[in-house]
């Protein structure tokens, strides 16, 4: 049972760090790096290609949170046997899944779209949306991570 709960609680930790770190790396490196070097019709088909890859990666890393994360609290006992963090932790999940959602299904197929047309300045703006929101989702999973190490001193 240890060895099953170990390497759930490792594909947990490998899928939320991998979204919540990329989220940082495309927030604070990559766009910036873009918008220093690239004029739009570069940059925009850019972000988007990156994107595209991210996201692709994050679905995985969001079904794979969820299961691990369910997994880890049922071979606890349930969420009426855990601590109120990873009642906090899975509610934040699950605002910052469906917020992945949005974003992938509604910004992010609008700026494909636009591209796709040379539609700069309309690129850009579900860029400058994809980029508020995942600033919020990026916020959100911090307070996850300080949940997670901090909340059960409370």
């Amino acid at each position: 049972m240890f060895l099953t709960t170990s390497l759930l609680l490792f594909l947990h930790l490998i899928a939320v760090t991998f979204w919540v770190g990329g989220m940082a790396v495309m927030h604070f490196a990559v766009r910036p790096a873009a918008v220093a070097t690239l004029e739009p019709p570069q940059r925009l088909p850019f972000m988007a290609a990156a994107l595209s890859r991210f996201f692709f990666g994050v679905s995985i890393a969001v079904v794979t949170a969820l299961v691990s994360g369910l997994a880890l609290v049922m071979a606890l006992g349930g969420f009426a046997r855990v601590h109120w963090s990873v009642h906090g932790m899975f509610t934040l999940g699950l605002v910052m899944m469906a917020l992945f959602m949005h974003i992938r299904f509604a910004p992010y197929a609008r700026l494909q779209r636009a591209v796709a047309a040379r539609e700069w300045p309309g690129a850009a703006a579900q860029l400058g949306s994809i980029r508020k929101l995942v600033a919020i989702n990026l916020t959100l999973g911090v307070v996850v991570f300080a949940l997670a190490v901090v909340g059960r001193a409370f």
